[in-house]
């Protein structure tokens, strides 16, 4: 049975995004200047390169993460190994109201709709050969927590304090430490089971 897991950058104060969803206060927020340490990018393309499906948010798929990656996999530089294993990788958006007649930046080519979470998940875990990676917002990730759906989190933990913002986290879950790695960048990741 495939494992889903969960790769979240988050502050020290365990915000995933800002009030109204900023990121300008990760040390990496997605764009083309690559300000991880080489040791931290190498885990992240290794993370990223063992999953053969992907689970996203209809809010990620609306604001352009397919297309994203296309874009990225496109320039040829230290990004492209994992921006083209995502865009390659096929994809499941969790929605209850989203459908394949509304356009979608990047394209519904190889791109799933699941409208309930459990059911597409448990699916997803029995008919998935390796692992299965969520990249997904706070109402996702929140709701994969609450059903007891996530095997392994990796919590890339920024250096900073925002003081206030969007978590995942919303009620009482053990999780058990696998690992702590620190990196040169300030990034220390919390690998948990």
């Amino acid at each position: 049975m495939a494992k889903l897991i969960l790769e979240m950058q988050q502050s020290l104060d365990g915000f995933m995004a800002g009030p109204q969803g900023q990121t300008d206060w990760m040390v990496w927020s997605w764009g083309p200047q690559w300000t991880w340490d080489k040791a931290l990018q190498d885990f992240h393309t290794r993370l990223t390169l063992s999953a053969s499906h992907l689970l996203i948010s209809k809010q990620m798929a609306e604001q352009g993460f397919i297309a994203h990656w296309q874009q990225t996999a496109a320039r040829k530089d230290e990004q492209a190994a994992f921006a083209t294993h995502i865009s390659n990788t096929p994809k499941t958006v969790i929605s209850t109201t989203l459908t394949k007649d509304k356009e979608i930046p990047g394209g519904w080519n190889n791109v799933a709709i699941a409208s309930d979470l459990v059911t597409a998940v448990t699916r997803l875990k029995q008919e998935t050969a390796g692992n299965i990676l969520v990249y997904g917002g706070a109402t996702l990730v929140s709701g994969l927590l609450e059903h007891g759906l996530i095997d392994e989190l990796y919590l890339l933990v920024n250096p900073v304090v925002i003081g206030n913002g969007m978590s995942a986290f919303h009620q009482l879950r053990h999780f058990q430490l696998n690992k702590a790695l620190s990196f040169s960048s300030g990034i220390a990741v919390l690998h948990y089971h």
